[in-house]
């Protein structure tokens, strides 16, 4: 039966590729049908991204053969794949953000009339894409001016103007809000319907499940199966991507706590309204919440990142007065922000002179101005060793590495000095389940050694399988907080929509508060 006949609109058969030596994939066969979504997972590197860019052209195979609607195509360029109806979305913008939505969607192909652009069709082009997907945006609308759920529309838009059949979408949710995914998955499903085959990369298993129909697994450059979403277990997904079951994501960590490290007291500011919380040593706490419930900027608060107008933050008993974050990590703290990139990460800079940067700015690894190269080299190869960051190369510039990769990077920051209060703030979104495991072992041994560590999360199952106690965050206020046999998956959602029958223990807010 041809592919035509069975409804496979792409067909990837039997692809290599290999990287100085290394197969980045390894004989790995795919297929897509029209109008379905069908999921690539794995960990970081096991492939996805290579397999995507052979696809769309970026990356040419070293052997095998890819075909669409059934003609054998070969090697694939960016030009030949759009020309064929491929259409990428990567999960890195690359809008214009001085130019409209308009110049943006025809972008490399102009529309012009005597010479000059024919704005007036470009416009009418732009508005009927948008409306093809439901999108209400005045296409004169400049991209610098929109938020990050409506840049991610209107690529989809630009892609789709160019009667694609075949839409690639890579993490497309990964710094969107709940409800703007939401609408996303709406689009996403109604393409599907229109006959789009549609390629979703995503960690997040939640959406696999609820907007696939098929899924293959990648694990070390190679496929180990496709399988029908329809009723799959996170379990049988984990253990197909990593070789471990779900049950042991999480480490068990005792709770022991001790003396109270961080005290926070009655704070204020534009997004709080008198938060009071306490983590003592050796026990992790959640922070848990809706995007843009306030659980972020509270963290962000006792770093100095955000403004306060009142309120207190106290270290091992001494108060942090005018927090900053340079005199928050001189009283003991340190922040793992949740956009790596935009405040975590230099970007420009090499894996070493990101792990060392705050040894450098404290002066313990410089004289007279000078970096010690060789120690900033010798402490690096000691954090890429002990947090098993990969490729272990000190040199290789921090874009060079996976999204797991960088996390540890960002992690690594703390090797610097030892902090008795550590803030995670989303600290595994967009990394794999690999690098989550990574991360949470290092919670766990931060908690051994007697740190207080502050967990801000929206995964509902990361922070009840990571957290001793969860403080419920909403509209900016603690509304409870939950402990021992409070700790479940209902009592937290209850909390997060202001439920009258939530669980509030006697240590958190009034109840009239939080109704």
């Amino acid at each position: 039966m041809s592919d035509h006949e069975k409804g496979v609109v792409l067909r990837a058969e039997r692809i290599t590729k290999r990287y100085l030596g290394v197969k980045a994939l390894d004989q790995v066969s795919f297929d897509l049908r029209r109008g379905e979504i069908h999921a690539l997972l794995g960990e970081n590197g096991a492939g996805k991204s290579t397999l995507i860019k052979t696809i769309s052209g970026s990356v040419r195979q070293d052997e095998g053969s890819i075909f669409i609607d059934g003609r054998e195509l070969g090697a694939l360029t960016p030009t030949s794949a759009a020309a064929h109806g491929v259409g990428t979305v990567f999960q890195e913008m690359s809008l214009v953000g001085a130019l409209s939505i308009a110049e943006n969607i025809f972008l490399g192909h102009e529309q012009r009339r005597m010479g000059l652009l024919d704005k007036r069709r470009m416009l009418a082009g732009a508005t009927e894409a948008l409306n093809r997907i439901g999108v209400d945006l005045d296409p004169r609308t400049r991209v610098a001016g929109l938020s990050r759920a409506q840049m991610q529309l209107v690529e989809i838009a630009r892609v789709l103007h160019r009667r694609s059949d075949i839409l690639i979408l890579d993490e497309p949710t990964a710094s969107l809000s709940a409800g703007e995914a939401r609408r996303l998955f709406e689009i996403i499903t109604g393409l599907r319907d229109q006959g789009i085959g549609i390629i979703y990369i995503s960690h997040r298993l939640a959406e696999i499940k609820e907007l696939a129909d098929r899924v293959t697994v990648l694990r070390d450059g190679q496929k180990i199966g496709t399988i029908a979403a329809t009723g799959v277990t996170d379990d049988r997904l984990v253990e197909m991507m990593s070789g471990r079951t779900l049950e042991k994501l999480y480490p068990r960590i005792s709770a022991r706590p001790g003396k109270v490290r961080l005290r926070v007291s009655g704070l204020r500011g534009p997004l709080l309204k008198d938060v009071s919380f306490e983590v003592a040593a050796g026990e992790i706490v959640g922070l848990a919440g809706l995007v843009g419930s306030g659980k972020s900027e509270i963290g962000r608060a006792c770093f100095g990142l955000e403004p306060l107008d009142t309120g207190t933050v106290e270290i091992d008993g001494k108060v942090l007065a005018k927090p900053s974050p340079k005199r928050a990590m001189g009283h003991g703290m340190i922040y793992y922000p949740a956009d790596r990139h935009a405040e975590g990460l230099v970007t420009t800079a090499s894996l070493r002179d990101n792990i060392t940067l705050p040894s450098v700015a404290a002066g313990t690894m410089s004289r007279f101005g000078i970096v010690n190269r060789r120690e900033g080299t010798a402490r690096t190869n000691e954090v890429v060793k002990a947090l098993s960051i990969k490729p272990a190369d000190p040199g290789r510039s921090i874009l060079g590495f996976s999204g797991g990769n960088q996390q540890k990077a960002l992690l690594a920051r703390s090797f610097a000095k030892s902090f008795p209060v550590h803030v995670f703030d989303e600290p595994t979104v967009g990394i794999d389940i690999g690098a989550k495991s990574d991360v949470y072992e290092y919670m766990n041994k931060l908690c051994e050694q007697g740190a207080a560590v502050v967990l801000i999360s929206s995964d509902t199952e990361e922070i009840l399988g990571m957290s001793h106690r969860i403080y419920a965050v909403r509209e900016g206020r603690v509304v409870a907080d939950l402990r021992g046999d409070e700790l479940n998956e209902e009592n937290v959602v209850r909390a997060f929509f202001g439920s009258r029958d939530a669980s509030v223990t006697s240590g958190s807010v009034d109840r009239d508060q939080s109704a």
